[in-house]
């Protein structure tokens, strides 16, 4: 399909610097292909009464690390400063990291991370550029090795919030908490699951209430998310691998619950994309770990997710893509103009969908 094909509009006052407090008050688009209405306007709390008893949410459990590091390059001549985002660990002491001012650098050159504004309890942070990739991509070797480093990068590190809220104010403390879901638990992400950010204790209770069961997965989500889709054919697009796994007890408890009649209800694209990677041709979901590229278009057949609870996404992006394929692409043209026209919060600290699947027909 042609990239055009999922472009809008959107007035920047709708893009959201800030979550609604409570996480649970956020507004909640629920979108029904086909039905009456097809578009209600609820609010993330009133979720449970939208579910039934044996209904299963999927959560991912991913945990986004404080990697977005400021420094100067120290050893020759001026100092520049220099931005880091770290995007993934190599070992104890390495990184690939994305670098903003990454013509200032050649293999061998020193940066050093500083404490401005901080409290640190380590000594200075200094990383050596070990080699430098296309796109601002460089490796660094830290100083430190594996706790201490850890310790080091959560002393002075800020949360890589997005490019559409990084560009309009600086990360601060609050993002530290606001940028985390209440279910993180596995370090790895650059990125949050954004739609887990709407949880709360209790609305977690009321879902339990309900006869809803929650299942973890992990999807750690890279930076890739961020990118727009350059391709003018959704076919020539590519998709940045994420690592994930879906445990054998996770996929056990869902097998169970679908076979009862309970639907698959997945909290993200990050759970959704997981799970359809690791579900078999008849929606058999099986144990998984490893790396997945999977890239949902309209089209495509889903087989393990049977409704899908998502913030806005952005135009032309691989995940407006994905939920055009789930609900339909005019269906979701419809939906976003109403949500604009409404007033409703976009991006990773917006408001949510839940999203029913389009008719099988369609």
């Amino acid at each position: 399909m042609r990239t055009s094909a999922f472009d809008f509009a959107l007035p920047p006052d709708r893009i959201a610097l800030r979550p609604a407090s409570p996480r649970d008050a956020a507004r909640l688009l629920v979108v029904r292909p086909g039905g009456a209405p097809e578009l209600d306007d609820r609010t993330v709390r009133e979720l449970p009464e939208l579910l039934r008893s044996g209904d299963q949410l999927v959560v991912n459990d991913t945990k986004v690390t404080a990697a977005s590091l400021r420094g100067r390059r120290i050893g020759r001549g001026a100092e520049p400063r220099i931005e880091a985002t770290l995007i993934e660990r190599l070992d104890g002491s390495r990184w690939r990291a994305l670098i903003k001012g990454a013509k200032k650098l050649t293999p061998g050159d020193v940066v050093r991370f500083g404490d401005e504004g901080k409290v640190c309890f380590l000594g200075q942070l200094d990383a050596t550029v070990e080699t430098k990739r296309e796109a601002g991509e460089v490796t660094l070797a830290f100083a430190f090795h594996g706790p201490v480093l850890d310790q080091a990068i959560a002393e002075r590190g800020d949360m890589p919030l997005p490019p559409y809220i990084a560009s309009r104010r600086q990360p601060d403390q609050q993002d530290h908490s606001d940028y985390q879901t209440m279910f993180a638990r596995a370090d790895g992400a650059v990125a949050a699951p954004t739609a887990g950010l709407h949880f709360t204790d209790r609305l977690i209770a009321q879902l339990r209430e309900r006869g809803v069961g929650l299942h973890p997965v992990t999807l750690h989500v890279g930076p890739g998310t961020f990118l727009p889709v350059k391709a003018e054919d959704t076919n020539e697009h590519r998709m940045h691998a994420e690592w994930g796994e879906v445990s054998a007890a996770t996929a056990a408890a869902l097998n169970r619950a679908r076979g009862a009649g309970g639907r698959i209800v997945a909290v993200g694209s990050t759970a959704l994309r997981l799970l359809e990677t690791a579900a078999d041709e008849k929606g058999a979901i099986t144990p998984f770990a490893g790396e997945t590229a999977i890239f949902i278009t309209p089209g495509y057949r889903f087989r393990a997710v049977d409704l899908l609870m998502t913030n806005f996404h952005l135009p032309r992006s691989t995940l407006f893509m994905l939920v055009a394929a789930f609900s339909g692409l005019d269906v979701m043209r419809r939906a976003y103009a109403h949500a604009i026209a409404a007033g409703y919060r976009f991006y990773s600290y917006g408001d949510a969908c839940l999203l029913f699947p389009r008719p099988s027909h369609d």
